[in-house]
């Protein structure tokens, strides 16, 4: 209903002061009771404790406009943009790292194609970056086997190993197959024989049928004989239901026996690739064995992968660092976005629109003084958000309201610039600062001394008279801003003094006086 944000005012913060605003925050606004309402030290409800001290420091700005829900949203969204730009620039950063150290390395990338004949040994590193990040490219979308020699010239152990190498391939090519067709077989075999297994016991459990249907006959004593015809068609039901089963069980094609002889012949098929296979293995160790030069190719062989593999991944990561690439463009926005954000709620804006908050505070606060009994109401007066008091300036020197005398100075100063701020609010539609003030013996610096019967013409009332004027000033405070609120502000007085004092003020309305049994709490209530 007060429409405060959910948000706090610092992202990330454990500081409790920098939380989302509550309502209760908002009542140092509303509330000056007997012990703050002319207290020098301070001037708003519970800010003598550090807890709200520090809270109500931080929210002031809010209530003040100066920072708004616009704001807090951007701080948000700044706090959360910063970190994935944080995420992203460290993921640059180590992408163009590693991509700088691939550059000084392309004279070894070069070499070691060459010597595997992946490239003419007679091929330069090209001048321009593009047209040597092309060529190794070229390189790594070879084939191992365009770097083998020939098989013209090459010894017989090398040519046995070349041909025992393709008959590999070929021969786990078709083990492959034939495994996978006998896996396929299987879950055919087994989901037929669920399928039959459902169907015996529908019809086991439907069999029940005809023997309550041979029991006894329609002139017998047995109890089925002597239901009525229009009863019995439910077990000729199901009976009729469980002749449907036992056609259909009887037709089921049983699979597992017709392909018996299939996955027997698949089964051996893969059984002779497998032994095949293990074979063609056997004999590549004992080439291995028995000769160097087929030992050296084998090595060879598996170094070719290896540097086509590292080759590949570090293309991979130049094309992922590369300066035009995604990442950086990604980068490139996160920068311009907080940039954008941050621009508009600057540091420098929201203290501008305090200051000019304050401003229109002050000047309204001077206005009230003027009403009231302090000593120099003509001196400007600022409200202090870092102390949480007033500063009064009298001939150049300022001074705080503690180093301020006078119990009606501190009265006027608390009353004036409470109002001061409700009347700020009300500018503000829909303010979350509840539009009331409840001031508790705002007269107590003059009364009780004041209560004396005025029957007593022996004493001298001229001080009574005086103090009587006081506090008609606090009054007439009360309904000059009332005459500029209207409805839209209350304003709750608990307080001693007499109809005789505010009486004859508009705006103000006596709701009950509490004197003669009569209290807040009735009595009654306490029975």
């Amino acid at each position: 209903m007060a429409g405060l944000p959910g948000l706090g005012f610092e992202p990330g913060s454990d500081n409790p002061s920098k939380t989302r605003p509550a309502f209760r925050d908002l009542m140092a606004f509303t509330f000056q009771p007997q012990n703050v309402v002319a207290n020098p030290d301070v001037l708003f409800f519970k800010a003598d404790t550090t807890e709200h001290r520090e809270k109500l420091k931080t929210i002031f700005p809010y209530v003040l406009g100066a920072i708004t829900l616009a704001i807090l949203l951007a701080r948000y969204e700044i706090e959360q943009l910063s970190r994935e730009l944080r995420r992203k620039e460290a993921r640059l950063t180590a992408e163009a790292r590693s991509t700088e150290a691939w550059r000084t390395e392309v004279n070894a990338w070069f070499r070691q194609a060459q010597e595997f004949g992946l490239l003419s040994p007679e091929q330069q590193v090209p001048s321009d970056w593009n047209q040597t990040v092309d060529v190794l490219r070229s390189v790594s979308e070879q084939r191992e086997t365009a770097a083998r020699p020939n098989l013209r010239g090459m010894s017989q152990a090398l040519q046995r190993l070349e041909a025992l190498r393709r008959e590999e391939t070929d021969t786990s090519k078709r083990l492959f197959k034939h495994r996978s067709n006998l896996n396929e077989m299987r879950r055919l075999v087994e989901s037929s024989e669920k399928y039959g297994d459902a169907l015996r016991i529908q019809r086991d459990r439907l069999s029940l049928s005809t023997w309550l249907k041979t029991l006894g006959d329609p002139s017998g004593e047995d109890v089925l004989a002597q239901l009525e015809a229009s009863q019995r068609w439910q077990i000729e039901s199901l009976c009729d239901a469980l002749e449907k089963v036992e056609i259909q069980a009887s037709s089921q094609p049983m699979l597992s026996d017709r392909m018996d002889k299939e996955l027997v012949r698949e089964r051996a098929a893969a059984e002779t690739e497998f032994g095949r296979l293990n074979e063609i293995r056997q004999e590549m160790r004992e080439l291995e064995k028995r000769s160097e030069e087929v030992d050296a190719e084998l090595k060879r062989s598996e170094d070719i992968s290896r540097f086509l593999g590292m080759l590949t991944q570090a293309l991979t990561v130049y094309d992922r660092a590369d300066q035009t690439g995604p990442l950086r463009e990604e980068v490139t926005s996160l920068k311009e976005r907080i940039e954008e954000l941050r621009s508009g709620i600057s540091d420098g804006q929201i203290a501008r629109r305090q200051r000019n908050a304050l401003s229109e505070v002050d000047a309204e606060a001077m206005r009230l003084v003027k009403f009231l009994d302090a000593e120099n109401p003509n001196n400007p007066i600022r409200l202090l958000i870092r102390e949480l008091t007033v500063q009064v300036v009298d001939d150049g020197k300022e001074a705080y309201l503690w180093e301020i005398g006078s119990g009606a100075n501190w009265l006027a100063y608390h009353v004036a610039m409470l109002l001061a701020l409700h009347v700020f609010f009300l500018k503000t539609p829909h303010h979350p600062v509840p539009s009331f003030l409840v001031f508790d013996q705002p007269s107590q610096v003059y009364f009780p001394r004041a209560l004396v019967d005025r029957s007593d013409s022996s004493k001298d009332f001229d001080w009574k008279d005086e103090d009587i004027r006081a506090v008609r000033k606090i009054f007439n405070a009360f309904s000059s801003v009332m005459d500029g609120a209207g409805s839209r502000m209350q304003i709750i007085v608990l307080d001693h003094a007499g109809e005789d004092v505010w009486g004859d003020f508009e705006h103000v309305y006596k709701v009950a006086e509490w004197r003669d049994g009569e209290k807040l709490i009735p009595e009654s209530w306490l029975g």
